[in-house]
């Protein structure tokens, strides 16, 4: 391609380092797709004739079929999937061929394709996203009054529903989709067209070929057009922040399938065993998603680091931005479907949850909280009197707070009355907690029903 100014062929090192086709060879069909569009405003406006116009889109979509067939010859000596397909079309329909490229440039066309790249898959996460909250959901729904512990800093805390911990990363991941569709609509605009960098004479028509590939407009200036790399950098970072959920839920299935807490089990299709310990069921898949989590932020973070000292305009470091993109929506998809494959098929054992969720006498709380309310007692004092209690009970042996006998309870504070025994049941404390966004079983069906019909999930 430099023949005219260059005398020699270039090192092979420097062909090896200089060559992204290997990589850039997924964007072929975006490639493609802007090169038809390039080619259709080029011969509505009279820059390539109807002959020109007609061969070229002729030859893309043979193009196109010996791609997705497995036969195109790439090759590392031109570089990219730009050039490849360029030089292809050339092969295949002749002088039309070298018409493609005019008023335009790699830069743009590049820019283009990553673009058009990026909305695809953040669609696809998008869509992936959906299909987990769907699973959520329903999981949520089956489990709307099952009782286990909630936690803070890993200590049972308060008794929780196994519905309300579920929707919990509904929340999440709605956010998650949330900052997808926002990076939709950042990178809503079309570089092609921008050129090397500073435009083109030619009379070209922006607007038609930004229509043409689905945006809504094109970039406003040709500098910014082929230079900005923002939508992939917010891409990548509302990846990771979607993985670090992902990686949260998976490090809860890790912790429920162990052999200690046994609050769950994953089916067969979702474990594996050990080559030498025959009992072994392993969370393998969910471990995984932990470790891919922090690829995920590592690309958004190098990809930063590659733009950060970037004058305008285009500069070949951004060649790397594609492999860190692409592995980040790989890991990404592959997470979400294998967090998907786990939550619809995991089991959960709804006497070991409950079980757990008594230990540490989780419902002192609300023998503070009755304390203050019938007694007005302050809260400090409340808490110390509760305190008291749970200190008998530990000396006394009993499981749970209702199990202790009113005598001791009045002993510690003599006001206490047996109204108050049987509001310290975990079932009890999870029906109590019926504020807005609380545990209790009518709000988890009332969330449900709420997100059934945001997420299109039939009744």
């Amino acid at each position: 391609m430099w023949g005219g100014r260059f005398a020699a062929s270039p090192d092979e090192t420097m062909k090896a380092i200089n060559a992204s086709i290997d990589v850039d060879q997924r964007m072929w069909r975006e490639d493609i797709a802007g090169s038809k569009a390039h080619a259709a405003m080029l011969t509505a406006q009279g820059i390539l004739t109807q002959e020109d116009g007609a061969a070229i889109q002729r030859g893309l979509d043979e193009i196109a079929a010996e791609i997705a067939a497995g036969a195109f010859p790439f090759s590392i000596d031109l570089e990219d999937i730009h050039l490849n397909i360029e030089a292809r079309l050339t092969e295949r329909i002749g002088e039309a061929g070298k018409r493609l490229h005019t008023g335009r440039s790699r830069n743009d066309q590049v820019a283009t394709d990553f673009r058009l790249w990026v909305r695809r898959s953040l669609t696809e996460a998008d869509e992936a996203l959906l299909g987990l909250m769907r699973i959520l959901v329903l999981q949520a729904d089956a489990h709307a009054d099952w009782i286990m512990p909630g936690f803070t800093h890993l200590q049972t805390a308060q008794p929780v529903t196994l519905g309300h911990h579920l929707l919990a990363y509904v929340e999440m991941f709605a956010r998650d989709r949330d900052r997808l569709q926002a990076t939709f609509a950042h990178a809503d605009a079309c570089p092609l067209g921008s050129a090397a960098l500073a435009g083109t004479p030619y009379p070209i028509d922006r607007q038609a070929t930004a229509t043409a590939l689905g945006f809504s407009r094109p970039m406003a200036n040709s500098l910014d057009g082929v230079a900005s790399r923002d939508f992939a950098m917010e891409a990548l970072n509302s990846l990771a922040i979607g993985a670090v959920h992902l990686s949260r839920l998976a490090e809860e299935i890790v912790l429920w399938t162990s052999s200690h807490f046994r609050f769950a089990r994953l089916s067969d299709g979702w474990s594996t065993g050990s080559s030498i310990m025959p009992q072994k069921r392993n969370p393998d898949a969910a471990e995984l998603i932990r470790a891919k989590a922090a690829r995920i932020a590592a690309n958004a973070q190098s990809l930063m680091m590659i733009v950060k000292a970037l004058p305008l305009t285009y500069a070949k470091d951004l060649q790397d931005d594609k492999a860190l993109t692409f592995e980040a929506f790989d890991a990404f998809l592959l997470s979400v479907g294998a967090m998907a494959g786990m939550m619809s098929t995991i089991q959960f054992d709804r006497g070991n949850l409950r079980q757990a969720a008594t230990f540490g006498y989780s419902t002192a709380t609300d023998l503070a909280d009755w304390l203050v309310t019938h007694l007005n007692m302050p809260f400090r004092e409340a808490h110390h009197v509760t305190g008291a209690v749970v200190k008998a009970a530990e000396a006394h042996g009993v499981a749970e707070l209702c199990d202790l006998p009113l005598s001791v309870f009045q002993a510690i504070e003599p006001r206490i009355t047996a109204a108050v025994i049987p509001l310290l049941s975990v079932e009890a404390s999870v029906a109590a907690r019926a504020s807005y966004g609380g545990t209790a079983p009518e709000r988890v069906r009332e969330n449900v029903a709420r997100l059934r019909d945001e997420l299109g999930l039939k009744a």
